[in-house]
């Protein structure tokens, strides 16, 4: 209700998954409610380096100044990007020296900024000036609640027992929590089956973890989709649009976001660079197919087994 008065800058680590990108949109729109007219700005070090990169190359850098510089809050995530990236980084120590302490900024990281390699000592110093502060897997209630108000919000029809099943047993982060209950009601949907635990258990069976599953990576996951979809793995990650690519990269995005801990500029780095909305959009697409094509469905759950088979076997 009061930015930068305290808490400047808010620093806020955690894994991927968690919510923290969910958190600073939800600071942005009450900061909003509370003072309409003020300047919020939310953006992605990916983004912001971007922006920076092509001011440089058009020579708007004074335009790019205005618009990161005279906002009352600045939002930025995943900062921890800024790492081995020199030029990037003495941008933003400017950008923060301009804002602060006038106006508030909240900065996001898969970790603590003294575990940031190769970001400048100013900038880490800076970093620690306010209120560092750390987001935890949620416990079974919060799981819980977090599926429930899914339902409630995408009026949906599971009984309390399966979302307790799935509370129970997802419990790495918020993101796998919700797929896990969107293709049990995509399986129900298009079989026109009853939700029970029954259903749950024999959906979720490759998505369940057990005490000696490997880890799972993106390279696992684009080698194993380019084998099923019968194209390379090169072809996926290149600039082509052609109908099978598309559809091969779309389900390597969805499930490297379902089944990896790494973040949308990450998963968008892997696919050749792309950009995080190509990754929500493909994320998006395939969440929508999986409840209206059973073949789609069923690609993901073969894709799925075949990466958790894999990648037990190491």
């Amino acid at each position: 209700e009061v930015p930068a008065q305290a808490y400047n800058p808010l620093f806020i680590y955690g894994e991927a998954g968690l919510g923290k990108t969910h958190l600073l949109h939800a600071i942005g729109h009450y900061l909003h409610q509370c003072s309409p007219g003020s300047v919020v700005r939310y953006v992605s070090t990916e983004q912001f380096m971007n922006e920076f990169i092509s001011a440089l190359q058009s020579r708007s850098i004074p335009d790019f100044h205005r618009r990161y510089r005279t906002a009352d809050l600045l939002m930025i995530d995943d900062i921890q990007f800024l790492e081995g990236k020199e030029r990037t980084q003495e941008e933003f120590f400017h950008t923060f020296n301009a804002l602060h302490p006038r106006s508030q900024i909240v900065i996001t990281s898969d970790r603590p900024p003294k575990k940031i390699p190769t970001l400048e000592e100013r900038l880490r110093t800076r970093f620690e000036w306010g209120l560092i502060t750390d987001i935890q897997p949620p416990d079974l209630e919060t799981r819980l609640a977090i599926l429930q108000k899914k339902v409630y919000s995408e009026q949906l029809t599971v009984p309390g027992d399966v979302l307790s099943f799935i509370a129970s047993r997802i419990q790495t982060n918020i993101r796998e929590l919700e797929g896990a209950l969107i293709r049990v009601v995509a399986y129900s949907s298009l079989t026109r089956s009853e939700v029970n635990i029954e259903l749950a258990q024999n959906v979720l069976q490759h998505l369940l973890p057990n005490g000696s599953e490997a880890r799972v990576t993106s390279d696992l996951i684009v080698a194993v989709a380019a084998e099923y979809f019968d194209v390379t793995p090169e072809e996926i990650c290149s600039p082509s649009r052609s109908r099978p690519l598309v559809t091969a990269r779309q389900m390597a995005m969805y499930l490297c976001r379902e089944l990896t801990d790494l973040s949308l500029p990450k998963i968008g780095e892997r696919f050749g660079g792309r950009d995080h909305s190509t990754v929500i959009y493909a994320n998006n697409k395939i969440r929508e197919l999986m409840q209206e094509r059973q073949s789609c469905y069923q690609q993901v759950q073969e894709l799925t087994a075949r990466i958790r088979q894999q990648a037990s076997r190491g």
